[in-house]
């Protein structure tokens, strides 16, 4: 059908105010094409397909709008039908056909997407119209996933984390200083305070001050190799410790509302983040101590509330927490890192 195809557009429906998806979303959405004569079908056209391209695929789904094939070799394979179940003619007519879809996203681990600075995680919606002896005529359109994480992992998730770091000062100073820093969890969501309470004894001739910095992590691997790039998100200073003094020093650091969340289940690349809590000491290194957090998306916030008991009020916060969180059904943190052996060696 030389000149037929005028137009091959796929679109899908939103979902939610905030259109992403996750884990078990179904998809529904529509494939309009418009033909300038009647034609007829010759082979194939494929209504959906959503996948990671380029990298690594995390999963396909085919559907067939009409094909005289009778096997294929995708086993998710199915042919599309109207809404009285039957299988589309191979016959159009001149003008815009609808045909409406819909499919499942798997339940299975599956990473968020993602854009960093030399890589990314895309999901695909993809219509393509195969014709023999012509040129394909394809259209796409990205599909914002974000994934449901699991839920045996809560406990880790809510573990408290403790460190502590001295040192000795010398040449233009005298004296050691010591902190002994506790953070209440490990994960935390877009727009949560972070709550630390640090113990820190200045036994130096010099002031020092508290600092406090969230940082990120992006490491890409390809081909045996690991390409690691780090940014510094944000960063308060705290008042001033006179020498010879020591201190209990409570502070709460908010989390940008706009933080992706954390990636841990993909072999191309990881999105981590930490906390660093270290003293300014004039005319020396800095003693700091570095906290692994895990970003979750606000939208799963307000079940973990239900689920478990806070333990702020244990490092002398009392009650803390994410105020007033975004309604969600279910809450699903994210796995370990350790939980993943997809990690490529870099050796």
């Amino acid at each position: 059908m030389p000149g037929a195809v005028k137009s091959l557009k796929v679109t899908y429906n939103d979902v939610s105010e905030r259109n992403v998806f996750t884990n078990g979303d179904t998809v529904t959405g529509q494939v309009v094409l418009e033909v300038t004569k009647d034609c007829g079908l010759e082979r194939e056209t494929r209504p959906n397909y959503c996948h990671l391209p380029v990298k690594g695929q995390v999963f396909q789904h085919q559907t067939l709008l009409y094909s005289r094939r009778k096997r294929h070799w995708y086993d998710d394979q199915s042919q599309l039908t109207n809404r009285h179940g039957e299988t589309y003619s191979n016959l159009l007519a001149a003008g815009s056909h609808i045909f409406p879809f819909t499919f499942q996203f798997p339940l299975q681990e599956m990473p968020s997407s993602f854009k960093g600075s030399v890589g990314k995680i895309v999901y695909l919606l993809e219509t393509r119209l195969s014709r023999s002896m012509r040129i394909r005529s394809k259209d796409t359109i990205k599909i914002p996933f974000v994934t449901q994480a699991v839920p045996t992992m809560l406990e880790e998730i809510l573990t408290p984390q403790h460190e502590s770091k001295d040192k000795k000062m010398r040449f233009f100073n005298s004296g050691t200083v010591a902190m002994d820093v506790n953070i209440e969890k490990s994960g935390f969501f877009q727009g949560e305070g972070i709550n630390v309470l640090a113990s820190i004894q200045n036994n130096s001739t010099r002031e020092i001050k508290p600092k406090y910095c969230i940082y990120r992590k992006h490491s890409f691997f390809a081909s045996g190799k690991r390409k690691l790039d780090t940014k510094d998100l944000l960063k308060e200073v705290g008042e001033p410790i006179p020498p010879s003094a020591s201190q209990t020093v409570k502070r709460v650091i908010t989390v940008p509302h706009d933080l992706e969340p954390s990636i841990l289940n993909c072999k191309i690349l990881k999105a981590e983040y930490r906390l660093r809590v270290y003293l300014d000491v004039k005319f020396a290194s800095d003693p700091a101590i570095k906290f692994p957090i895990t970003i979750l998306p606000a939208a799963q916030a307000s079940a973990v509330a239900a689920s478990a008991p806070s333990t702020a009020a244990g490092f002398g916060f009392g009650s803390f927490g994410y105020q007033n969180p975004p309604a969600r059904d279910t809450f699903n943190p994210p796995p370990p890192y350790e939980f993943y052996s997809m990690y490529p060696s870099l050796k």
